[in-house]
């Protein structure tokens, strides 16, 4: 099986906020992402809870947790096993915020745009 290629979303400014977010949250997080983000190369959407779950829409979440700190990072699955990696934040309610799986979901449809033009 083909490993999965993991990219992060780039807005049209060339900023990555999912990068950005996983650069400047603390070390110990950082490394339980970046952990979860092998695994999900490895295996992609075989991936299940408590590391990755599927929110709505085709929009997932890997799950981080050190302490009583909890972060989050949403992707999307594209062609040719992509991961795209599209916003992160520290998560303070049981339920994920409805503006953050919202805007995976802008990034997600304003990445398909730009990759159609470029065909």
């Amino acid at each position: 099986m083909d490993k999965f290629r993991i990219e992060f979303y780039t807005k049209e400014n060339g900023v990555k906020p999912a990068k950005e977010f996983l650069l400047n949250i603390d070390k110990k997080m950082r490394a339980k992402l970046f952990g979860i983000l092998e695994l999900l190369e490895e295996y992609g959407n075989q991936v299940r809870e408590p590391y990755s779950k599927h929110l709505e829409d085709g929009i997932f979440e890997i799950r981080g947790k050190t302490g009583n700190d909890i972060s989050r990072v949403l992707y999307f699955f594209y062609f040719g096993s992509r991961i795209v990696l599209t916003n992160g934040f520290v998560k303070k309610t049981q339920k994920t915020p409805r503006q953050e799986i919202e805007l995976a979901k802008k990034y997600r449809k304003d990445f398909l745009e730009r990759v159609r033009e470029n065909e």
